[in-house]
């Protein structure tokens, strides 16, 4: 038992540590002459392919998926749908709707979502921070999300998210996205 409190200071650190290095003491401003451009209204529109691995805590994969996506926009407002397939069978919907703001901030909310997601974006890259609440399969938890996007050209995003309660981060989501249109093209190529 004695080992307990110098495993729970420990743990601590750990987390305050982490606001001021690596994944989370990452600043939008840090891309904001970065290029292309990450433009949500462009790049968030229309059918969206995106295929990702997800972590565990103790950094193993421990599942895949492939979704389907499609955004619509109007003027400043727009909604993304997902429909995901997990590796392990299992399925998802959910349809984010996103209204943008003044300088490259906006909000998101969904069903899973616990209030209103915020984002901003600066130059290549979006940050969106959130908290969802997993469904019942998935453990029930409430989890707090950081979500960068990074638009790496020819329409493709790299989406890289961390996951944590308490601070403590349990998974880990890489994805790439890219227009619908350009998989299929690059799978007829590949043929």
């Amino acid at each position: 038992m004695s080992w307990l409190i110098p495993l729970a200071v420990f743990l601590l650190l750990a987390a305050i540590a982490g606001r001021w290095i690596g994944f989370r003491a990452q600043n939008p401003d840090f891309y904001a002459e970065s290029g292309p451009e990450f433009v949500l209204t462009e790049h968030l529109n229309g059918p969206i392919l995106c295929e990702g691995i997800i972590y565990g805590p103790l950094g193993r994969v421990s599942s895949t998926f492939v979704a389907q996506m499609s955004g619509e926009w109007n003027g400043t407002t727009g909604t993304l749908a997902e429909d995901f397939t997990y590796s392990t069978g299992n399925t998802q919907l959910r349809k984010w709707y996103l209204t943008l703001g003044e300088n490259g901030q906006f909000t998101a909310t969904a069903d899973d979502i616990i209030g209103e997601a915020r984002g901003i974006q600066r130059g290549n890259a979006v940050r969106m921070s959130y908290r969802i609440k997993l469904t019942e399969e998935a453990g029930g938890h409430v989890l707090d999300v950081t979500d960068w996007m990074y638009h790496t050209g020819d329409g493709v995003i790299i989406n890289r998210s961390q996951m944590r309660k308490f601070g403590i981060k349990v998974a880990e989501l890489v994805a790439t996205m890219r227009p619908a249109s350009q998989a299929a093209s690059e799978s007829l190529a590949a043929e």
